[in-house]
């Protein structure tokens, strides 16, 4: 018996070409920022100066369309030693979600980090958690989190600390 397929979601956005995920690089610092500005504004984000973005623009990956340069999505891998990483500053700008964006830069940061070593993947997240758990990530356990990450976490803000082992 032929059965119709359920058409899946698009994985390129509204121009057809699949993301480009490229590390950052100091002159990108600007652009971080200000698609960060947004998600800061609503609280997703914890404020970050320009200065973070130009200090540590080789911990973050800058996703965009093929052939375009305005940044649509950033994320940042800290290395935390012993072989713990963090993933945070996770965004997409509006109007991209969706579309394979933070798909494209997860899956780009967990490469990155299996270069690296990293045995395991941190991160904290006030939007729900239904992205990360689709991307093997569980609820990470008390005390597991790297200590100063998790310190440095406002409680008030009620995020959700998540972990995947590599």
């Amino acid at each position: 018996m032929i059965t119709a397929a359920t058409p899946r979601p698009p994985q390129h956005g509204t121009d057809g070409l699949p993301p480009l995920v490229r590390r950052a690089r100091l002159h990108d610092a600007p652009a971080l920022h200000t698609l960060s500005l947004a998600f800061i504004r609503s609280g997703a984000l914890r404020p970050r100066s320009v200065d973070h973005y130009l200090a540590h623009a080789g911990e973050f990956l800058l996703a965009t369309r093929r052939g375009r340069t305005s940044a649509l999505g950033c994320l940042a891998l800290g290395d935390e030693g012993d072989g713990v990483a963090v993933l945070y500053n996770f965004c997409v700008a509006q109007g991209n979600q969706g579309q394979g964006l933070g798909a494209a830069l997860l899956r780009a940061a967990l490469a990155d980090a299996r270069y690296r070593r990293v045995r395991e993947v941190f991160t904290a997240t006030t939007g729900g958690a239904s992205f990360f758990r689709r991307h093997g990530f569980v609820s990470a356990g008390p005390g597991r989190a790297p200590a100063a990450w998790a310190a440095a976490l406002d409680p008030a803000r009620g995020s959700e600390v998540l972990s995947r082992r590599l």
